[in-house]
């Protein structure tokens, strides 16, 4: 196996530590040639759709991504910014948050974004880094929730990578923090404020992204974690059972996905004499596709048409103060023990400088 090119080893060197924050990823613009490229990367990983590879390949290039294409692009050019797809610039802000943050508490960490589907990619992030003379590298996804056709992929692409570095990085992965205590504070926030503003609904539906009901029976922690996520947030609102349900959404293929799904959970919601809805994604940490179009708008309009009269679209928590608190303190309970404030990286510089020159005093005895 041929290692790639990597900066010569510095013997001394001071240990660097850096954050790698990782979402999905998205195509470059919004055309059937950009998301024929993305859907086939994303949807040709073995992780996301667990189907024989020889069966699927046929399926995937022999149909989907010859209808699938024009359709995905028309949805993404209905949620398109100047600044370009929103979860690559919510995922950016995030990051550029997390780096202020962690500064402002006194830690001297690199940080950088990466896609695991499309650019950055993981692998060329981490290159960079390695560039940069780091050491340490903490990978924390933008997945709340666990899940191996979310989750996993991102530490798959860190051992693709690793599996062609010499000198490899120590690395920490951060698995989940379905349940971390900044996490739903930040997500009880931005509901809060939107009732402040627009005044609360009869009922709050929390809509997670869904995966086909098989992973749970193969033992993905997702489900029940999407709803450990949706009792606390519920709890921190003080919100009765009545009052609020989990959904999934996002359903792709004839297969059974976890239930209820979201779609016809409205429908039936609004057919039933529930007038209004708020609904709201926790898993997901920024806008993006499947929130700002599949919810806000196809929810929306499904919701409105069997009957409801008000449905509000709560944001993702995006770039506010709150949720980037909570980033910064879910980073620094797992960079626990590495040396990344100012004083502790100068004295480390310090000792590996006295250790040196007694190096180097040995040695001219010898």
């Amino acid at each position: 196996m041929a290692f790639q090119k990597e900066p010569p080893y510095q013997h001394g060197q001071a240990a660097k530590t850096a954050v790698l924050y990782c979402n999905l990823g998205t195509p470059k613009e919004p055309t059937s040639p950009a998301l024929r490229q993305y859907l086939a990367q994303f949807l040709g990983d073995s992780r996301v759709v667990e189907i024989p590879k020889i069966i699927w390949w046929l399926i995937l290039h022999g149909i989907i991504l010859r209808i699938r294409p024009a359709k995905s692009a028309a949805k993404y050019a209905s949620i398109w910014t100047a600044e370009g797809s929103p979860l690559r610039v919510w995922t950016e802000k995030q990051a550029l948050g997390l780096a202020e943050k962690l500064k402002l508490n006194g830690h001297e960490v690199a940080i950088k974004y990466a896609m695991t589907y499309g650019q950055p990619s993981i692998e060329s992030q981490l290159t960079a880094f390695k560039d940069e003379s780091v050491t340490r590298i903490l990978v924390m996804t933008a997945y709340p929730q666990y899940s191996a056709t979310t989750t996993a992929p991102v530490f798959d692409a860190v051992y693709r990578w690793s599996l062609k570095t010499r000198n490899l990085p120590e690395f920490r992965f951060v698995n989940h923090y379905h349940d971390h205590g900044g996490y739903i504070q930040a997500l009880a926030a931005g509901i809060q404020k939107n009732w402040a503003l627009h005044g609360r609904a009869e009922q709050l539906v929390m809509s997670f992204h869904g995966v086909p009901e098989r992973t749970l029976q193969l033992g993905d922690p997702y489900h029940c974690e999407c709803y450990k996520t949706g009792r606390l947030l519920a709890e921190k609102l003080g919100l009765r059972k009545d009052q609020y349900k989990v959904t999934f959404q996002s359903r792709f293929g004839k297969a059974k996905w976890l239930e209820p799904y979201t779609e016809p959970t409205l429908i039936s919601m609004a057919q039933a004499g529930i007038q209004s809805v708020d609904v709201v994604c926790p898993g997901f940490t920024g806008d993006c596709l499947e929130t700002l179009e599949e919810i806000s708008m196809e929810g929306r309009e499904a919701f409105l048409h069997a009957g409801g009269k008000t449905f509000n679209y709560i944001p993702c928590m995006n770039d506010e103060p709150i949720w980037i608190d909570a980033l910064a303190s879910i980073s620094e309970q797992h960079m626990q023990g590495w040396p990344t404030s100012s004083q502790a990286l100068q004295a480390n510089a310090s000792a590996l400088a006295q250790a040196k020159d007694l190096a180097i005093g040995l040695g001219a005895k010898n």
